[in-house]
């Protein structure tokens, strides 16, 4: 089993974003023997549920979510991932200075870019911040499955036709 933790300021926006595509990606792919969850680097948003445009951008492209309770990243969760997933250079840092370089990585990297994911908490940018994470939580799923995927809508709609059939 490998252990994914994804990383944001908040826990309201990108991470549990990624997190919850991830999970959906994985629910079609029946050998992935994957475990992803979500965290902040932060506790400003401690307790707090996925910020409405989140939700919106889920519900918009059939990725399916729940209850979710934002939190700061723990000690065990980062030491038990195998990967921890930073969705901007800010959040890395955090996490080279508490000792998890070695196993830390921004998303973007996945897809050749030396780029931050914009965090739509400030941008407002919701749909842009979906594009970023869909290519990258795709890539990052192909490199760790060495398996070649679908866009996620693409795949949502081609199971969709599949089911009609």
């Amino acid at each position: 089993m490998v252990k994914v933790l994804m990383i944001c300021h908040g826990n309201i926006c990108r991470s549990p974003m990624a997190e919850y595509l991830a999970k959906a990606f994985i629910s079609y792919l029946p050998n992935a023997n994957l475990q992803v969850q979500s965290a902040a680097i932060s506790d400003e948003e401690e307790g707090n549920d996925i910020h409405p445009g989140t939700k919106r951008m889920l519900t918009k492209h059939h990725v399916p979510f729940g209850k979710h309770f934002a939190h700061r990243m723990t000690n065990q969760e980062a030491q038990e991932a195998d990967l921890i997933i930073a969705m901007d250079t800010w959040n890395l840092s955090g996490l080279v200075r508490r000792g998890y370089q070695e196993k830390s990585h921004r998303l973007l990297e996945y897809v050749g870019e030396e780029r931050d994911v914009a965090d739509p908490w400030y941008t407002g940018n919701f749909e842009e911040t979906w594009r970023d994470i869909e290519r990258g939580v795709r890539a990052l799923l192909e490199s760790l499955l060495h398996e070649k995927l679908k866009p996620w809508d693409e795949l949502v709609h081609s199971q969709t036709v599949d089911q009609q059939a």
